[in-house]
C-alpha cells in the first residue's frame, strides 16, 4: 500500500541521513529502521506524522509510547513524562522542541534540570555562572548537538533563541511563545515544580521529565514528580505518559539493566 512504501521509503531515508552525517551506520539504526517497519505491520492507522524530522536527521518513535509521548508534545499544553533513562524522554522532548522552532511555531526552547548535585547551591562552586551550571546542563547540550549543526546550535544560544539554564532561574518568569523543558525533574521538589509549571504563557508548551527511580534528593519524598502527575492526570490539556523497561532504546543491555534492578527493587 501507499501507507507501506511511504514507511520504507522514511526508513531507508533515516538510514542515509545516519550514514551521510555520521559516515557510518550502526546497529541500533538498523534496529530501529527494522522494528518501524515490523510495527507498521502489525499495528493499524499508523501515522506517518509521528516522525520527528530535524536538519540533521529523521526520529522515529521505536514504542507505542513513544509515539504517544511525541503528540502529547505537539498537541498538550503541559506533557509530564516519568519512566527509566533511555526511553527518550529527553531527547524526543528536545526534537520536538526544535522542529517548532525551526517552523516558527514558538519563538524560543527554554531546557532546564535541577542543579542538585550542588544542592542548588552554586555560589559554592568556582567560576562564572556558565561554568557551574554547565556540567549538570551538559546532556541536554549533546541532544541538541545530536539535532542540529554545532555552530548553529552555538548562534542559536547566543542570539537567545535557545536558553540552557539552571530551574531556579525560572522564578519569577512567564514563558511566552515558548517550548520549555523541565529535565530530571525527579529532583525538583512539589514547590518547584509547581513553580515551574505556573511559569506558563500564551502560546507556549511546558515539559516535565523525570525517573522516579533516581531520585538524588536527600529526602526521596522531597521529590515532586509522582505528585504532580497524580494531581494533574485528570486536565484535559496536560499529558501524562509513562514508559517503563519495555522503552528502552538505548544499548539492549541497558533494558535488561533497568529490568533487572526494577524487578529487585519491587
Amino acid at each position: 500500500s501507499a501507507e507501506k512504501n511511504e514507511v520504507v521509503k522514511n526508513a531507508i531515508q533515516f538510514l542515509a541521513n545516519q550514514f551521510i552525517n555520521n559516515g557510518s551506520i550502526e546497529n541500533k539504526d538498523i534496529i530501529s529502521s527494522v522494528d518501524q517497519f515490523m510495527i507498521n505491520e502489525k499495528v493499524k492507522n499508523q501515522n506517518i506524522t509521528d516522525i520527528i524530522k530535524t536538519p540533521k536527521k529523521s526520529i522515529i518513535p521505536r514504542s507505542e509510547k513513544q509515539k504517544e509521548y511525541v503528540r502529547a508534545l505537539r498537541q498538550s499544553d503541559i506533557t509530564i513524562s516519568a519512566g527509566p533513562a533511555g526511553t527518550g524522554k529527553t531527547f524526543l522532548a528536545v526534537a520536538v522542541g526544535l522542529t517548532m522552532l525551526l517552523e516558527k511555531k514558538i519563538e524560543r526552547i527554554i531546557l532546564s534540570r535541577p542543579a542538585v548535585e550542588a544542592g542548588e547551591r552554586l555560589g559554592f562552586l568556582p567560576g562564572d555562572m556558565k561554568e557551574k551550571v554547565d556540567p549538570y546542563l551538559r546532556p541536554l547540550y549533546d541532544s541538541l548537538y545530536d539535532l542540529f549543526d554545532f555552530e548553529k546550535i552555538q548562534r542559536m544560544i547566543e542570539i537567545g533563541d535557545i536558553e540552557i539554564a539552571p530551574l531556579a532561574f525560572m522564578r519569577g518568569r512567564t514563558l511566552k511563545n515558548s517550548f520549555a523543558i523541565l529535565d530530571e525533574a525527579q529532583n525538583a521538589t512539589d514547590t518547584q515544580i509547581k513553580m515551574f509549571l505556573t511559569r506558563i504563557g500564551e502560546n507556549s508548551k511546558l515539559v516535565v521529565n523525570g525517573d522516579p527511580s533516581q531520585i538524588d534528593l536527600p529526602n526521596k519524598s522531597m521529590s515532586g514528580l509522582n505528585r504532580a502527575k497524580k494531581l494533574l492526570n485528570h486536565l484535559n490539556e496536560i499529558s501524562v505518559v509513562d514508559f517503563d523497561h519495555s522503552d528502552v532504546v538505548r544499548h539492549p543491555l541497558v533494558s535488561k539493566i533497568v529490568k533487572a534492578y526494577s524487578n529487585n527493587d519491587d
